[in-house]
């Protein structure tokens, strides 16, 4: 697999027939290494292991209802009282990361209101501060530490 703009993690890794597999730490199984699957293990093992996201209170492939079609974010963290705070929308390497994506994350904070967005191919990173107050999004220098999310404002350009 390509190597990311995140730092390295230990994964394991398994085979199913033909395919490699990946083992899953949130969904707690073993899943088929895709491109995105790799972007979507070393992203979510920096926010626990660099950022300091409760792992407990992160979900992958979760499932949502928009417009009566169900849909699926990639990631979603939860605070303390299990309130969604942050959206990850994860694509493979070869995705530019364009405002379609950034729409297509946008559709499903309509179910979600979640305050913080973030999108990654591995190799960009993009993370908004959504002030709903003013209506703004503000688009930050880094992801911010779990902490400046459920306390501290984030850093902004």
């Amino acid at each position: 697999m390509q190597a990311l703009n995140l730092p390295k993690t230990e994964l394991k890794f398994g085979k199913q027939g033909q395919r490699t597999t990946v083992y899953d730490i949130f969904r707690r199984k073993y899943v088929v290494l895709t491109p995105e699957e790799w972007v979507r293990q070393h992203f979510a093992r920096y926010l626990v292991e660099h950022k300091g996201f409760p792992a407990a209170r992160m979900a992958t492939e979760v499932s949502l209802r928009l417009a009566g079609m169900q849909k699926r974010c990639d990631c979603v963290c939860y605070d303390r009282h299990m309130r969604p705070m942050v959206i990850v929308e994860l694509k493979a390497p070869s995705v530019t990361l364009s405002q379609e994506v950034m729409n297509q994350i946008c559709r499903y904070n309509m179910a979600l209101h979640v305050p913080y967005l973030m999108l990654s191919n591995g190799l960009c990173h993009v993370c908004a501060h959504i002030d709903y107050e003013t209506g703004e999004y503000r688009y930050l220098h880094d992801i911010p530490l779990w902490s400046e999310i459920c306390g501290d404002s984030p850093r902004t350009v």
